[in-house]
């Protein structure tokens, strides 16, 4: 069937139309020889009825970067992004942005391969299946993942936080301090890094002797006012925690909210930790013992590895995980009634 005048065919739309998978046709019109011929001449056929342009190489050289990050930009996911851009400006690369909590909805990955302006993509917390990522590397797309949600295959790129490194420090953090009862305001259960440092934490608690209770355990949407629903679920336990870690720094000042209204001093009667370390960690009263992630070097290297698998460079490490670092504040104090002295890597800040 033949497209309109002035519109634009989709590798999908040309797969169906040749009776191929999207893969091939991405490797058709990436020039690649790996097609059988009558293949090959199948998918020119489609492209001819379609009206799609022609089948050319993918260009390394000065081919666009497709940027999807489809969350609100502020805090964690600008300053990732804002380093991408700056970064892919150094190598002289085009920005093609795809952002905003509407980007979601968006089904565009499928339709990366078949585009000849666009060179490769990076997409930060992907909300995609596993499948649509695993056909995205079929096709031979070279694309990087920023934080993962969920266990990537080993030939798929990326880049994250040693998120349970980071949090097992945490709680051996507190459990330096004394605190054995530690309430645990974690992220989606669905996510890598939610299972990721809950692993570290329950790492730290064992270290301890200590075995983690399912009832000090909440998993929420890391926002402010999810983080304030779980902390009051905690602090009203017949037998509440004495420390409460959360998934990130908008939950943590939840949490903190949840403290006050319960007349509960910080960290004289209950320690509080963030994860992130962006701006409103500092700004809280007391200022948050929280993990600093290195966002602006996630993206740098996400935008690194991208540029050696645009080149066909060897790359003998495709998931790297960047080092954190503990930061010490004020919302972290000894268990209430006493607590041996402090134990655990930190900084003051």
């Amino acid at each position: 069937m033949a497209r309109q005048p002035g519109s634009r065919a989709t590798v999908r739309a040309i797969a169906a139309e040749a009776g191929v998978s999207i893969a091939t046709v991405s490797r058709v019109m990436n020039g690649q020889a790996n097609v059988a011929p009558d293949t090959r001449e199948l998918v020119r056929r489609a492209v001819a009825r379609l009206g799609a342009p022609a089948p050319a190489r993918r260009g390394t050289a000065g081919g666009a970067i497709y940027v999807r990050c489809p969350y609100v930009l502020s805090d964690y996911f600008g300053v990732i992004v804002s380093s991408i851009a700056e970064t892919l400006d150094l190598y002289g690369r085009r920005l093609l942005l795809s952002a905003g909590d509407a980007a979601r909805e968006l089904q565009v990955l499928g339709d990366l391969p078949g585009d000849p302006g666009v060179a490769g993509a990076i997409l930060v917390v992907p909300p995609e299946p596993e499948k649509d990522l695993e056909a995205l590397r079929a096709a031979d797309f070279p694309f990087v993942v920023v934080d993962p949600r969920t266990p990537l295959p080993e030939n798929i790129a990326s880049v994250s936080a040693a998120n349970l490194t980071a949090a097992r420090n945490v709680s051996a953090h507190l459990v330096g301090l004394g605190h054995r009862r530690i309430g645990v305001i974690g992220g989606p259960g669905d996510w890598l890094a939610s299972r990721s440092r809950l692993a570290g934490h329950t790492s730290a608690l064992a270290d301890a002797g200590v075995l983690p209770s399912p009832e000090l355990l909440r998993s929420i949407e890391p926002t402010a006012d999810w983080g304030y629903d779980a902390a009051c679920e905690l602090l009203d336990l017949p037998l509440r925690p004495t420390a409460l870690v959360a998934f990130n720094d908008k939950a943590a000042v939840g949490a903190l909210r949840a403290a006050y209204e319960r007349r509960l001093r910080v960290p004289e009667d209950l320690s509080i930790t963030g994860f992130d370390d962006i701006d409103l960690s500092r700004s809280t009263v007391p200022r948050l013992t929280t993990v600093r992630q290195p966002l602006e070097e996630m993206g740098r290297m996400a935008v690194s590895l991208l540029m050696r698998l645009l080149e066909r460079h060897t790359v003998d490490a495709l998931h790297v995980e960047l080092a954190t670092q503990l930061v010490l504040r004020g919302s972290t104090g000894p268990v209430p009634g006493g607590a041996p002295d402090p134990a655990g890597p930190g900084t003051a800040a």
